[in-house]
């Protein structure tokens, strides 16, 4: 297990006081690991997992050539390019039962979608390209080829190969297709368990009376909500007090228990200085000024005492919250999860507004994403983007990202966006 400082080394130009969101991903990259351990599921209980290992196919799929739609199947080799093709209907090919009748030259079989095509043929003219006359159909010029509208055996997945590769999220799409190999269980690591608590005198759980000065906590049910549509365990500890005991009892506690703990507040300059100083105490910990907006102050590091526990301190104000999980910790659990796949794609858009931006660091402002009459995705911002106005957050469905060397955006420039569905 590698020292903050070793992985620092690692990487040129690291400053902690004044570090890109770039560097940022690159470190937590290096701190993070994988858990290890396994479990089988029930396909019911595994969405959202991820795979231990690859899933074999045991046979393939389709596990014929079939027919892609209904119409009359019939030998490819009989279509010419300058006459129509007359042939006549010999049977039907139901899906479910294969036919097992003998077709000569100059014959068809009326066959379902999904139905086995008999042997020695390869096309399906769909029914409504033909004229049907009693028993025969006639097939007009240049409708269709040799092949088309036949499902090959082995087209979807082939017996013996991979069907989904390890460290593959299961997606409804992939127990789908674990179903369609009539597999009812799979491999999956276990669940990351995440403990999460706020800190600061300041803050009023539920059902407390409201008093000067205080505020509610928002920032415990937005990670909360985070962590679950993530899908890991998650370990709610509340609100902690800014106590040195009170403190340390939370960070052993969690630590215990937890794969990784996440705080909000207490790590920006001028706070008080208890979780700074009980970071310091029980791990090893690098307190950061990252170069975005908003999220500027974020600790990270590990819970050494009583075990090595990966640590995110996160800001205090709710926006700063949920940015700086999107952008660094989100992506850094999912590798802890086992996922080959943690960072969700950007996607490009047409900015409808001026935006000022000073290069040097990377703004994450809310955004609306729809699509133009053009097709292409247009995105304006919430408006006031204050790192404590949450109720911008809830009228987005998207970031607009704007990197670390961009500056200004006029109206009609494209823009990187992080869309929030299915994340959000």
């Amino acid at each position: 297990m590698k020292t903050l400082e070793q992985i620092a080394s690692e990487l040129a130009g690291y400053d902690p006081q004044a570090l890109s969101a770039d560097m940022v991903s690159h470190f937590l990259a290096r701190l993070v690991e994988p858990v290890t351990e396994k479990e089988e599921v029930d396909i019911f209980q595994a969405l959202g997992r991820v795979l231990a290992q690859a899933v074999i196919s045991p046979i393939s799929v389709p596990p014929h050539d079939n027919s892609a739609m209904d119409g009359y199947a019939f030998d490819g080799a009989q279509l010419t390019v300058d006459a129509p093709l007359n042939l006549s209907v010999i049977g039907t090919a139901l899906a479910g039962k294969a036919w097992t009748g003998q077709v000569q030259p100059g014959e068809c079989v009326r066959i379902m979608t999904g139905a086995i095509l008999p042997a020695g043929l390869d096309t399906v003219v769909p029914q409504e390209l033909t004229t049907l006359a009693g028993e025969r159909i006639t097939i007009p010029k240049n409708v269709l080829q040799a092949g088309d509208n036949r499902r090959r055996l082995g087209e979807d997945l082939m017996q013996g190969r991979p069907a989904l590769q390890k460290g593959e999220l299961l997606t409804p799409a992939a127990l789908g297709l674990v179903a369609s190999l009539g597999i009812d269980t799979v491999p999956v690591l276990r669940r990351l368990k995440v403990a999460y608590f706020s800190t600061g005198d300041e803050i009023l759980s539920l059902g407390e009376p409201p008093r000067e000065g205080a505020v509610y906590d928002s920032n415990r049910y937005t990670v909360f909500g985070l962590l679950t549509r993530l899908g890991c365990q998650v370990i709610d500890m509340g609100v902690v007090r800014d106590q040195p005991e009170a403190l340390e009892a939370a960070f052993v506690q969690a630590a215990l228990q937890a794969d990784a703990i996440i705080t909000s507040g207490g790590v920006s300059v001028g706070e008080a200085d208890y979780t700074k100083t009980m970071m310091k105490k029980l791990g090893d910990v690098a307190f950061w000024k990252i170069a975005m907006r908003p999220g500027r102050p974020m600790a990270v590091g590990r819970i050494l005492n009583p075990k090595p526990t990966v640590l995110f301190g996160l800001p205090g104000n709710p926006v700063a919250v949920m940015v700086t999980f999107l952008a660094f910790v989100r992506p850094a659990l999912l590798r802890m999860m086992g996922c080959t796949r943690s960072a969700p794609p950007l996607l490009t858009a047409i900015s409808t507004e001026a935006i000022r931006k000073k290069p040097g660091r990377t703004e994450y402002q809310r955004g609306i994403v729809n699509t133009a009459s053009d097709g292409s995705l247009q995105v304006a911002s919430t408006g006031n983007q204050g790192s404590g106005v949450l109720s911008s957050m809830v009228r987005a469905n998207g970031l607009i990202v704007l990197h670390h060397a961009q500056g200004n955006v006029a109206a009609g420039d494209e823009v990187s966006v992080m869309m929030f569905d299915g994340v959000v």
